[in-house]
């Protein structure tokens, strides 16, 4: 069974939640696949991540780059998972297929997406009754996680 958690943005874009989530699981020894929704915000993820902060970087790649096999993080808009990470980060719209074949399971929401967050519902029914083990997280005033299921 996965551990499949939900993070609702209120604060902040999913965009800028995505470097500190990925860094904290890089952390811990995994390896990242981010699914985004299309391809465009595949490659503007890549760009961000390049420019988030000057003080930092996050290793990550696409499949635009040589050996993705290595890739701590992975930014893709399709299916596959090349690095073979065990950590998966679904981007808001991102297709959520295979997502209990990770050990983890990220979904980033848009709190202003009402859409978005109807549909993580419905997923958090389907995964509930599967028997995954899910956790809510949301964001405090202060901008910090703070856990609510």
């Amino acid at each position: 069974m996965s551990d499949i958690r939900f993070y609702h943005l209120t604060r902040r874009l999913p965009e800028q939640a995505l470097p500190d989530l990925a860094g904290r699981a890089l952390g811990k020894g995994h390896k990242v696949l981010v699914r985004a929704a299309t391809a465009e915000e595949t490659a503007r993820l890549n760009d961000m991540l390049w420019t988030y902060d000057p003080e930092s970087f996050l290793a990550h790649g696409t499949a635009q780059d040589p050996l993705p096999e290595r890739q701590p993080v992975f930014l893709t808009h399709g299916n596959d998972n090349p690095a073979q990470a065990d950590v998966l980060m679904l981007m808001p719209g991102a297709d959520p297929v295979g997502a209990e074949s990770f050990a983890m399971c990220c979904l980033l929401l848009n709190g202003h997406d009402e859409a978005g967050i109807t549909q993580a519902r419905a997923w958090w029914k389907d995964w509930k009754e599967s028997g995954h083990t899910l956790t809510y997280w949301q964001q405090s005033d202060a901008g910090k996680w703070e856990q609510k299921a």
